[in-house]
C-alpha cells in the first residue's frame, strides 16, 4: 500500500489454478470408480444400442450396427479419463508422502518422550530406594529406644 504498483505484464497465455484443476480431476476420478457411474454408463449403452438396432424407425438411427460413434465416444472418454485418474493418483501420492513424513516425525517424538519418561521413572525408583520409608524410620527409632533403655539400665541409680 505504501509503494506504487509495478507494471503489470499482460499475458496472452491461459492461466489456471493447478490445485483447482487437481481437485476437479480427483472428483471426476472418484466418480469413475463408483457403481453409480457403471450403472449409468451401462444404461446409456443399452439405450444407445437398442435405439440403433430396433426397427422402430429408420429416422432415429444415428449410429448403425458397427456402432462407430459409440466406439468413438468410449475412446474419447478413455482418452480423458486416463490422464485425470493419473493426476488424481499423483496428488494422492503427494499427500501420502506428506502424511508419511508427519507420521515419522510424530513417531520419533513419541519414542523420545517414552525414553525420557522411562529415564525419569528409573531415576525416581532409585531416589525412592534411597528415601527413608515410614517403616524404616520406625525400626530405627525403636532400635534407638532399646539402646537408650539398655544404657539407662547400665547407669547407676542416683
Amino acid at each position: 500500500m505504501d509503494q506504487p504498483r509495478g507494471r503489470r505484464q499482460v499475458s496472452l497465455k491461459p492461466s489456471f489454478d493447478p490445485d483447482a484443476f487437481g481437485r476437479v480431476s480427483e472428483t471426476i476420478a472418484r466418480f469413475f470408480g463408483t457403481a453409480r457411474y457403471l450403472i449409468i454408463q451401462t444404461v446409456i449403452v443399452i439405450i444407445w444400442i437398442a435405439l440403433n438396432i430396433l426397427v422402430i424407425s429408420r429416422a432415429i438411427r444415428w449410429d448403425p450396427y458397427p456402432f462407430i460413434l459409440l466406439n468413438l465416444a468410449f475412446s474419447t472418454q478413455a482418452a480423458y479419463a486416463a490422464p485425470l485418474i493419473l493426476l488424481a493418483q499423483n496428488r494422492q501420492a503427494e499427500r501420502d508422502k506428506v502424511q508419511f513424513a508427519e507420521d515419522r516425525t510424530r513417531e520419533e517424538l513419541s519414542i523420545a518422550t517414552m525414553e525420557y519418561l522411562t529415564r525419569e521413572i528409573a531415576s525416581l525408583r532409585l531416589a525412592v530406594g534411597e528415601v527413608a520409608t515410614r517403616d524404616y524410620v520406625r525400626g530405627e527409632l525403636q532400635g534407638l529406644l532399646k539402646e537408650l533403655e539398655e544404657r539407662a539400665r547400665e547407669l547407676p541409680a542416683e
